[in-house]
């Protein structure tokens, strides 16, 4: 049924809307996100430098959850949005947290299925005085096609002996060329060990020498981790200039198991 509104409260609808800002734009909202939210995030989502994706209930299926979130300093927070000093600041609040919250050592983190990404605030945001970051442990990294499910909390989950669903291993014939998977789907190869190549003020040694350390290392590590077998194949992933400027200084060392 057709229902007439008098005209009175038709005029003060209208007024309403005219107060809200009919044809402007709505408010920017510079809060910072919820601390433990959680989110269906893509690997489309994690490379993005922020996101307004809705959270959703823990209890319900999830890909990432937040687990650090912080303000800018006062030294940093005058840099330009694209400036790199914003990374290597949440990188330095982010990447403990994240092994805290995961319950692993840095070595046993390294050699997960779950990374973590993390957000700043819009560009529109950032102009309105947003001044926050969000880290998010998130099902998977920049490789991955997909993201897993988490639990309904990630925390703690590499407490004790870890699951190998959050272990990675990887199908083919050489680490490189292959795409990383949960060790408890069928595999080739199985990150084991890490190496530390310098200490946090060291500068890079180069290309070559962090290759030969590792590969020698990665050798005897390897070795030791399967009882130190007659034969065995072993593989290992270095990294460059960038990740060890981003604080990174470890390799990871790679058995050849199906186990």
């Amino acid at each position: 049924m057709l229902r007439r509104v008098p005209l009175v409260a038709l005029l003060l609808a209208l007024g309403a809307c005219t107060a809200a800002g009919v044809g402007e734009d709505a408010p920017v909202s510079t809060e910072p996100p919820a601390n433990g939210a959680c989110r269906m995030l893509t690997p489309e989502d994690i490379q993005q430098t922020s996101d307004d994706t809705a959270p959703v209930d823990c209890a319900q299926k999830h890909t990432a959850q937040t687990f650090a979130v912080g303000e800018f300093p006062d030294d940093v927070a005058g840099a330009d949005i694209d400036d790199p000093a914003l990374g290597a600041h949440v990188f330095t609040e982010c990447e403990k947290k994240f092994r805290r919250f995961l319950g692993g050592d840095e070595s046993l983190v390294m050699r997960t299925t779950v990374t973590w990404a993390w957000f700043r605030p819009s560009a529109e945001a950032w102009d309105a005085g947003a001044r926050w970051w969000r880290c998010d442990v998130v099902g998977g990294g920049e490789e991955s096609t997909s993201l897993v499910t988490l639990p309904e909390t990630a925390e703690g989950i590499l407490l004790g002996e870890p699951d190998d669903r959050w272990l990675v291993c990887v199908k083919g014939p050489t680490v490189a060329d292959s795409v990383k998977i949960p060790c408890s789907e069928d595999h080739d190869w199985r990150a084991v060990t890490t190496i530390v190549l310098g200490d946090e003020d060291e500068k890079y040694p180069g290309d070559r020498v962090v290759a030969v350390r590792t590969r020698d290392f990665c050798s005897d590590s390897v070795g030791a981790w399967m009882n130190y077998p007659v034969d065995y194949d072993y593989g290992f992933t270095w990294f460059h200039k960038a990740e060890w400027e981003a604080g990174n200084r470890r390799s990871i060392c790679w058995a050849k198991t199906d186990q």
